[in-house]
């Protein structure tokens, strides 16, 4: 970090500036991610009742309700997004409004993820569930285009770890891979659901040649990262357990085999620091294992997870990692241009938005000027 990047009222500037900055997110919830008001209306055309129905009320329910530090009361949250999701006009609807609020939060490229499977109590089958959301993203993404700002918008099918279906949604992800569909996830309990649990599945994918990211050193610890390694994981949702495993003496940082493993491979850590100090997995913004991954060199991204129960958009993590961890222009664009780089697009596609999108609006914020 540089020295003048410190002074407050050029962290106040650097703050300002992160709403027009290009973003990139890869680890974003769909239902967690609905607007307050969407879920009310929602709520009262089901009879679902909800803990508030004024919508800033609401909010402010979810935020609280998700901050009881463990992720097994965060997961508890959901029974209330998921139960007005039952419906291919209901999810349609949020997929189309999630992509409008990325593209105002200024982000031009993102991964939505989603678990099927739990949304077919209504009757829907996996595969229109897939139809209904795909269609609100091109619905969102021709939208924000032409209000002139852009989108691209993918996304990554869940299988739920505590249930029995991780086979069929990853046939269902590699099925629908030239319909939007680019990555495959296990979401839900961490511990005690190891990716271990199923090979055939990971060698499925593998044999597609179908990318996949694991929900791994979030609620578990180094040894779950290891085995989604094992499994073949491209990325890590979170993986800020990682640094359980790096330690110090007088000589320096002293990493184990599995920190050293993912340095090396860049496997990606989607990092969500907000959701991470929610669950109890970091104890502030200021003290959180990102500022220290990324400095030691791991292939680090800033996330937002779900949207709804941490209050936020990627725009106010980055902001807040600038205000409370010291961050600045440069690690901004270095979290951007890793996550374009680590994206479940082909090569030139991330070449593409790296070096005619990010790149150039970096420049710009520095005043014109490249860094050396």
């Amino acid at each position: 970090m540089q020295a003048d990047d410190a002074v407050p009222d050029a962290v106040q500037a650097l703050v300002a500036l992160v709403p027009s900055l290009p973003k990139v997110l890869l680890h974003d919830h769909l239902d967690g991610g609905l607007r307050p008001a969407t879920l009310v209306e929602l709520a009262a055309q089901i009879d679902h009742a909800l803990p508030a129905t004024d919508p800033d009320e609401l909010a402010a329910w979810f935020v609280d309700a998700a901050s009881a530090g463990s992720l097994e009361r965060y997961l508890e949250t959901f029974a209330h997004t998921v139960a007005v999701l039952q419906t291919a006009d209901a999810l349609r609807r949020v997929a189309r409004e999630a992509v409008l609020d990325l593209a105002a939060d200024g982000v031009v490229y993102a991964e939505l993820r989603y678990a099927p499977e739990q949304h077919v109590e209504g009757g829907l089958s996996l595969q229109e569930v897939v139809d209904a959301v795909g269609a609100g993203v091109d619905e969102g993404v021709t939208q924000a285009r032409e209000a002139g700002t852009p989108v691209r918008v993918q996304l990554v099918l869940c299988a739920m770890r505590h249930l029995d279906r991780w086979a069929e949604v990853a046939e269902l992800a590699v099925t629908n891979r030239d319909a939007g569909v680019v990555g495959f996830d296990l979401a839900g309990p961490e511990d005690g659901y190891p990716a271990s649990a199923h090979p055939e599945v990971f060698a499925m994918l593998r044999a597609a040649h179908f990318p996949f990211t694991l929900h791994a050193g979030e609620a578990a610890g180094v040894e779950s990262v290891s085995d989604a390694v094992a499994a073949g994981a491209l990325r890590l949702g979170h993986g800020v357990r990682l640094v359980d495993d790096v330690g110090s003496d007088d000589l320096g940082d002293r990493f184990g085999l599995v920190a050293h493993w993912v340095r090396d491979q860049r496997l990606a850590l989607e990092v969500c620091p907000s959701s991470n100090v929610q669950t109890g997995a970091a104890p502030s913004v200021a003290e959180h294992p990102v500022t220290r991954l990324r400095r030691l060199g791991f292939a680090v991204t800033v996330n937002t997870d779900n949207r709804l129960q941490s209050g936020t958009t990627l725009g106010r993590e980055l902001a807040l990692l600038v205000e409370q961890a010291g961050w600045t222009l440069h690690d901004l664009e270095d979290v951007a241009v890793t996550a374009a780089a680590q994206a479940f697009l082909h090569h030139d596609e991330r070449a593409a938005l790296i070096d005619t999108v990010i790149r150039p609006a970096y420049a710009a914020a520095r005043g014109g000027r490249h860094r050396a």
